[in-house]
C-alpha cells in the first residue's frame, strides 16, 4: 500500500513543499530512501524504526520504499523523520487516514505540477482531513521530537498555500511569526499520530513576540574623534559602506561596534527575513524566535571564501554577508583577510545579493549589509602617527595596501582616518553626543529617503540609488556641478566614485534638510573619497 504525507525543505531562504511517499511491497525486510537525500535522510530510516519500536508500535518486517518528491532537487537534514514516520506506519494500514487511495477514472492532468515546482504524487489522493497538513521535526530514538532548522522558510511558503503546519514545540513560536497560519506544537510521534486522528484539536495558540528594540553599546562612551562620528552618522543614514584606517588603539572597533546603535529599528518585514536567515543557518537562540536587533558580524580574517558568502556541500547555507543582512558586517585587520575572501565581497556589495549556483539548484541568499571595515595605515600600524614613528619602506607601504583591489575600494563609500587619542583626550571624560541624539537625525533623513523612495519599495537608502536614477534623485546646485567636474579632473575619479560621491551628498544634504545638493555637501563628500592614511 501507499501512504504520502506533505513535508517540507529549504532551497536558498524559500521554503518548499515534499511529499513523503511511503510503499510497501512484498520481499526481504528493508526500508530504501530515494529522491536525493544527504546522510542526514538516509539516516533517517534507522532513527525512525527505532523510533516506532519505542512508541509502541511494530515496523514493518517488509520491504518499504520511501521516495521524497521532487526527486530532482537535493534535500538536507533530519526534518523529514516524522512525516516518514507516519508515512510508513499509514503503509502498513496502522493510520488510517494517512492512507492513499485510487482516484476516480479520469482524475487529475498528466504533467501537472504545484507552484512549487513539486510533482503532484501520481493517481494518489490523501483524505481530505490530513491534506492540509504539513510535518516538519526530527525523531528521537523514543519516540520525542525534536527541533529543526529553517521552519520559519517552510512556514511562509505553505502558508501562501493554504496548508497548516505541525512541528516541535520547540519550533511553534519560531511557526506562530507567519500571520495566519494555523500551527501545532507536539512533543512525540504518538501525538503526531493523535492529532492525524482527530484534526480539530486545538492548534499552537502563543501570543507573537513583541519586539525588544535594543541598540548595543552607545556612542556617548567614545572619547574624542568627532569627524569619525560624523563619518558613522553618514553611513547609517544613507546606509553607506566605510573603511576605518588608523593606528593600533586608535579606537576603530569601538566605533565600528556602535554603528549598530544609530541605525534605526529593523521594520517588522525586516525582522522577519533576518530571523529566516538565522532559522536556516540554525542560530536562533533557545527562546527568541524573532530576532529585533540589526545584525553585527565580525568574522575572523581567516574566513574562508565558503563562509564569507555562503556554499558548503549539499545544500548550501548562507554567508556572512547574508547574516549581516539589514545590520553591519564588520572587517577588522582587513587587509589580512585574503584576497580571495574579500574578491566575493565585489557582488554583494554591488547588488544587494549572493547567487550560489549547484548542479542542480541555484540559491540566492539576501546581502543588504552596510560593511565597516577597519585596517591600520601600514604593516608596523604608525604611518602618519604623531606619536610613534613607522619604520615601513614606502615600498612596504605600497605592498600592503595592495592586498586590497581597487574595485574593492571602489565600492567603499566613506574612508576616514582615525589618528590616536592626545593624552588630554585620553584623560577627559567623553563628552560626544549619545547614540539616541545622533539616530534621531538618522531617523529624520531615513523618513525623507522613504518618502523620496515611496514608488521603489525596494529602495529604503541613498546607497542604493541606481545609476539610472542619480539625475532625478541627486540634483546639485551650479557650485556643486563645477566642484564636482574640478575633482573628476584632479582625483581621476572613476564612473563609479563619481556616483558614489553623488549618493554621500545626498545623504549629507538629507541630514541637513536639504532639497539640493550645495557645495558644501559635495566637497564634504569628496574628502571622503581620499584614501585614508595616505
Amino acid at each position: 500500500m501507499l501512504a504520502i504525507v506533505k513535508s517540507g525543505s529549504v532551497l536558498g531562504i524559500d521554503g518548499i513543499l515534499v511529499h513523503v511517499e511511503a510503499d510497501v511491497a512484498n520481499g526481504l525486510p528493508g526500508t530504501s530512501i530515494v529522491g536525493l537525500g544527504d546522510t542526514a535522510v538516509q539516516e533517517s530510516k534507522e532513527r525512525v524504526r527505532a523510533a516506532i519500536r519505542n512508541s509502541g508500535h511494530e515496523y514493518p518486517a517488509t520491504r518499504i520504499t520511501v521516495n521524497l518528491a521532487p526527486a530532482d532537487l537535493r534535500k538536507a537534514g533530519p526534518a523529514f523523520d516524522l512525516a516518514i514516520a507516519l508515512a510508513v506506519l499509514a503503509s502498513e494500514g496502522k493510520v488510517p487516514a494517512l492512507l492513499a487511495l485510487p482516484p476516480p477514472t479520469g482524475a487529475g492532468s498528466p504533467g501537472e505540477t504545484d507552484p512549487l515546482h513539486t510533482a503532484s504524487p501520481p493517481a494518489m489522493a490523501p483524505a481530505p482531513a490530513f491534506d492540509s497538513i504539513v510535518f516538519l521535526a526530527e525523531v528521537a530514538l523514543d519516540g520525542r521530537l525534536r527541533p529543526v532548522h529553517g521552519v520559519l522558510a517552510v512556514a511562509a511558503e505553505i502558508q501562501a498555500l493554504g496548508l497548516k503546519l505541525a512541528v516541535c514545540e520547540a519550533n511553534a513560536a519560531e511557526a506562530a511569526l507567519v500571520d495566519g497560519l494555523t500551527v501545532w506544537g507536539l512533543s512525540s510521534l504518538n501525538d503526531a499520530i493523535a492529532l492525524v486522528g482527530d484534526p480539530s484539536r486545538l492548534p499552537f495558540a502563543g501570543a507573537p513576540p513583541s519586539p525588544n528594540w535594543t541598540f548595543g553599546a552607545d556612542l556617548a562612551e567614545v572619547k574624542g574623534q568627532s569627524h569619525v562620528r560624523r563619518g558613522l552618522e553618514i553611513a547609517a543614514a544613507g546606509g553607506h559602506n566605510l573603511a576605518m584606517v588608523g593606528p593600533p588603539g586608535s579606537g576603530k572597533t569601538m566605533l565600528a561596534r556602535r554603528l549598530p546603535s544609530i541605525l534605526p529599528p529593523m521594520s517588522p518585514a525586516e525582522a522577519l527575513e533576518v530571523t529566516k536567515i538565522y532559522s536556516i543557518a540554525g542560530s536562533l537562540a533557545p527562546g527568541a524566535p524573532l530576532i529585533a536587533q540589526r545584525p553585527f558580524r565580525a568574522p575572523h580574517h581567516s574566513i574562508s571564501p565558503a563562509g564569507l558568502v555562503g556554499g558548503g556541500s549539499g545544500s548550501p547555507l548562507p554567508g556572512e554577508v547574508s547574516m549581516a543582512t539589514h545590520g553591519v558586517l564588520f572587517l577588522d585587520e582587513l587587509a589580512e583577510f585574503s584576497r580571495t575572501v574579500l574578491e566575493v565581497l565585489r557582488q554583494p556589495l554591488e547588488d544587494g545579493f549572493v547567487t550560489l549556483s549547484r548542479s542542480r539548484a541555484r540559491h540566492t541568499f539576501p546581502s543588504v549589509f552596510t560593511l565597516a571595515a577597519a585596517m591600520n595605515p601600514c604593516p608596523c600600524g604608525f604611518a602618519g602617527d604623531r606619536l610613534h614613528a613607522c619604520t615601513c619602506g614606502i615600498q612596504q607601504v605600497n605592498r600592503y595596501w595592495t592586498r586590497i583591489s581597487g574595485p574593492l575600494l571602489d565600492r567603499i563609500d566613506l574612508q576616514i582616518g582615525v589618528p590616536r587619542l592626545t593624552p588630554t583626550e585620553i584623560l577627559s571624560r567623553p563628552q560626544g553626543e549619545s547614540s539616541q541624539t545622533v539616530r534621531e537625525r538618522v531617523l529624520a533623513a531615513r523618513e525623507r529617503q522613504r518618502h523620496r523612495f515611496q514608488a521603489q519599495p525596494r529602495i529604503f537608502a541613498n546607497s542604493q540609488i541606481r545609476a539610472t536614477d542619480l539625475q532625478e534623485f541627486c540634483q546639485v546646485d551650479a557650485a556643486g556641478r563645477h566642484l564636482l567636474a574640478d575633482a573628476l579632473g584632479k582625483m581621476g575619479l572613476s564612473a563609479r566614485s563619481y556616483d558614489r560621491v553623488l549618493k554621500v551628498a545626498r545623504t549629507i544634504a538629507d541630514l541637513e534638510g536639504r532639497d539640493r545638493i550645495g557645495a558644501d555637501q559635495v566637497a564634504e563628500a569628496i574628502q571622503y573619497r581620499r584614501r585614508a592614511g595616505a
